[in-house]
């Protein structure tokens, strides 16, 4: 791989910025790239940096760079002459043994097998609160790959001792570059002004940790101040899975394992073997 590709990957991950990276991997016969080609493909469909060829693979990478980005999933796509496809009874688009087929119809009427690979920004976890719980979670979550935000009133931030960032006084962002995950673990401590920072960014979850029915007595009591009411339905609470959890390990635990059936969520294969393993 070129210097300036490596250099492209480092800046775009210090810059937590979502990619797709193909690479050729098999070619036969005559082809304009070879095996260990590289390409870094950007959302907008643009490449940045490396080369896979001229057009007869161009458009099935983008169009699997598209589809791998929608879902996370990398895919090996092997563009072929019109000849090899009927030898293999397929025809482009088909996908046969996790492998997509694509139309080569350049001269060289080669093969190219090429692998397509998002690269994604670790997901974040945004913590409000700096209880037991709050700090469990912010523990688990860093084991666990998340970039991990803790936010609370500056005198509190002292809970915790590894996170990637702090965010004194709830003044969250109200987007982020990667999937944002937020859980509200105030527990009695700066309940509502946690309340009302989350109501007002996005999220691809949000939660608070405690009873259905505090949540409702402070949804009540924020709604009367103006606060949006619709906009409460998408805070689960009480947060996580019913493990039977009682320490706050354990109910960090519930939460991990509730956000991670979340991002996991159609990802799983049907009928794989190895789902069966896990109780897919």
């Amino acid at each position: 791989m070129a210097t300036d590709v490596m250099d492209i990957i480092s800046d775009l991950k210090l810059k937590g910025e979502a990619f797709v990276l193909a690479t050729v991997v098999r070619t036969v016969a005559v082809t304009a790239a070879k095996a260990g080609a590289k390409a870094v493909i950007k959302p907008d469909g643009t490449i940045s940096g490396g080369w896979i060829g001229g057009g007869c693979a161009r458009g099935a990478v983008l169009k699997a760079a598209q589809d791998v980005l929608a879902d996370g999933q990398p895919r090996l796509i092997s563009v072929q002459p019109p000849d090899e496809l009927e030898a293999h009874g397929v025809t482009a688009g088909d996908v046969r043994d996790g492998v997509r087929f694509a139309r080569n119809l350049c001269p060289s009427q080669g093969t190219m097998d090429i692998f397509v690979e998002p690269v994604l920004p670790r997901p974040s976890l945004v913590v409000c609160g700096s209880s037991p719980v709050a700090v469990a979670i912010s523990r688990l979550a860093g084991v666990m790959g998340f970039k991990v935000t803790a936010c609370a009133p500056a005198a509190e931030l002292t809970a915790f001792d590894a996170v990637d960032r702090r965010i004194e006084n709830y003044l969250l962002p109200a987007t982020e570059g990667a999937e944002r995950f937020v859980v509200v673990a105030t527990q009695g401590k700066g309940d509502e002004a946690a309340l009302l920072a989350v109501l007002a960014i996005g999220a691809e979850y949000k939660a608070f940790v405690g009873s259905r029915r505090k949540m409702a007595s402070l949804r009540e009591k924020l709604v009367g101040k103006g606060a949006n009411p619709e906009a409460f339905d998408a805070i689960k609470a009480p947060a996580g899975v019913d493990i039977g959890a009682i320490s706050p390990e354990e109910i960090a635990l519930s939460i991990l394992a509730e956000i991670t059936a979340r991002r996991r969520q159609g990802l799983r294969i049907p009928n794989h073997p190895r789902a069966e393993e896990h109780g897919a």
